[in-house]
């Protein structure tokens, strides 16, 4: 089968993994977010909201306020010709907190529904698991407690083994908070009590997930003042006595210096310091190990809980490069070929590094897609900026490294040493010079690799090559292969003749 028909047409993508989408009818804001590619992995195709604040006078009157009602519907009678204009049959329309508390909540719902679409009410329970399930599947393994903090309510959910333990829901959204500080001299005292009879908060240890418009907020200010290498808040670790000291100081901090900052949109800084005062008695009352700030949230979460636990199973960054590179006639087949024909140069730090160097080989190949003038600057965009699932910055550090390496870069930028140690960043290097040695021998050509085997001895770089690819060792390959071995502190030895390379070489001994 030619190269060209590796690729998959648009139609084909679509019925493999079809569109989806998730209408959240939120306290603050109401969103439609389109959803495409792989269900472990899914890329946001469409994703807008408008500011309704249907949960913003719930504590004076109990009521969603009309004109926040009319500016919803609005909005979702355009987001349901949307769907339908696009032809996408799943569709999930849930309300949380506002619908949920307001004395008019099922007056407003019945006239969502009279639009054509079907909306669910999220119980607190329902709406907190949703919220759980998306840090879940964002960070395999999760442990610990996550708090989505919403516009209307603050929902905290432990987290272990793949589910959800224990949930509760707390009237703490950023809409109540400032009627909370108004009314009560310290708030620390109102959030002790409504945790006073949640006995399972201390008795869970592990990181605190931050899920939420406000608590991103919240990593972005962390991020500026920390001069954090990467742009993208998903995954950011902040330490506990960090979080109390940037918390203390945006308690009095002004909004309007705050929306200067990338990422803080005018209506999230207006809620950051009573979101701020609301973290402090949350660290003392849930004392978490450390904070860990999450994109996905609710809307992922419904995504992830509707997954059998086959695709649960899936490494979310492998399938998120693999939907990403395929379209780009880069596909993982032959990205494992070339992973495999490297082997010799991984370092044999297990299956992390694997899945990263299988990553990087197919994001290497997609690269050589792209306009040579513009492959360094996507080089950097793919590996620190596009939103990658179970992807740390040291894993970040070395994709970028492997891509700078598959480009004959040895030099890196600067801001990669506060992501990786010297060690992982060369280590990446290694598998990108290996990835473009790969792809000189044969321009790509998978019998190229089928005929040739690349050995990492101690003293020597071996390349053996089959009598019939002789041709092929032309200066163009043996510089490359001359640079790779210079790299590794080895002389580059060359051996051609019959061999048999359906079977793995068994050789162990120095290459004289």
């Amino acid at each position: 089968m030619s190269r060209g028909r590796t690729r998959m047409p648009q139609w084909q993508r679509r019925l493999i993994h079809p569109p989806r989408a998730v209408i959240d009818i939120g306290s603050n804001t109401v969103r439609l977010v389109i959803y495409e590619g792989t269900g472990r992995a899914p890329e946001t195709a469409w994703n807008e909201k408008i500011a309704a604040r249907l949960g913003r006078d719930i504590s004076d009157t109990g009521r969603i306020p009309e004109e926040a009602a009319s500016e919803a519907l609005a909005a979702l009678a355009r987001y349901r010709i949307i769907v339908e204009d696009r032809k996408i049959e799943d569709v999930q329309t849930v309300a949380t907190a506002a619908a949920r508390d307001a004395t008019n909540g099922a007056e407003f719902l019945e006239k969502v529904a009279d639009l054509g679409l079907d909306p669910r009410l999220l119980s607190g329970e329902e709406e907190a698991c949703a919220s759980a399930f998306g840090a879940i599947g964002a960070f395999p393994g999760a442990q610990g407690i996550v708090a989505d903090l919403g516009g209307g309510s603050l929902e905290l959910v432990s987290i272990g083994e793949g589910d959800c333990r224990d949930a509760v829901s707390l009237p703490f959204g950023t809409l109540r908070l400032p009627a909370f500080r108004a009314a009560e001299s310290d708030l620390a005292d109102t959030v002790r009590e409504h945790l006073s009879d949640v006995g399972w908060v201390r008795s869970h240890t592990g990181p605190l997930y931050m899920i939420g418009g406000t608590w991103r907020a919240l990593a972005y200010y962390a991020m500026k003042e920390a001069d954090y290498p990467l742009s993208d808040p998903h995954g950011y670790i902040l330490s506990v006595e960090d979080a109390r000291r940037l918390a203390s100081d945006l308690i009095d901090a002004s909004p309007d210096k705050l929306q200067d900052i990338s990422g803080i949109s005018e209506m999230r800084a207006s809620y950051l310091p009573d979101a701020a005062a609301l973290l402090l008695p949350l660290l003392d009352e849930l004392e978490p190990d450390h904070l860990v700030f999450s994109s996905w949230g609710i809307r992922e979460g419904l995504l992830y809980s509707r997954l059998s636990d086959l695709q649960r199973s899936l490494d979310p960054l492998l399938s998120g490069v693999h939907a990403f590179a395929e379209p780009r006639d880069a596909p993982v087949i032959d990205a494992t070929r070339v992973a495999g024909w490297t082997v010799d140069l991984a370092n044999g730090n297990g299956k992390r590094n694997e899945r990263l160097r299988l990553a990087a080989a197919q994001l290497a190949s997609a690269l050589q897609r792209v306009e040579p003038n513009l492959r360094i600057h996507h080089a950097k965009e793919w590996s620190l900026d596009k939103r990658w699932i179970d992807c740390s910055p040291r894993d970040r550090g070395m994709i970028c490294a492997a891509l700078f390496g598959s480009l004959g870069k040895t030099e890196l930028p600067s801001k990669l040493s506060d992501l990786a140690s010297e060690g992982d960043l060369r280590e990446g290097i290694t598998w990108g010079l290996g990835f473009r040695l790969a792809r000189r021998l044969g321009a790509g050509s998978r019998l190229a690799l089928a005929n040739s085997r690349l050995r990492l001895k101690p003293k020597a770089l071996v390349l053996y090559l089959d009598e019939s690819r002789a041709p092929l060792a032309t200066s163009l390959l043996t510089r490359d292969f001359e640079i790779l071995a210079d790299w590794l502190g080895r002389e580059p030895k060359i051996k051609i003749g019959e061999y048999e390379f359906e079977r793995e070489l068994e050789e162990t001994a120095e290459v004289d």
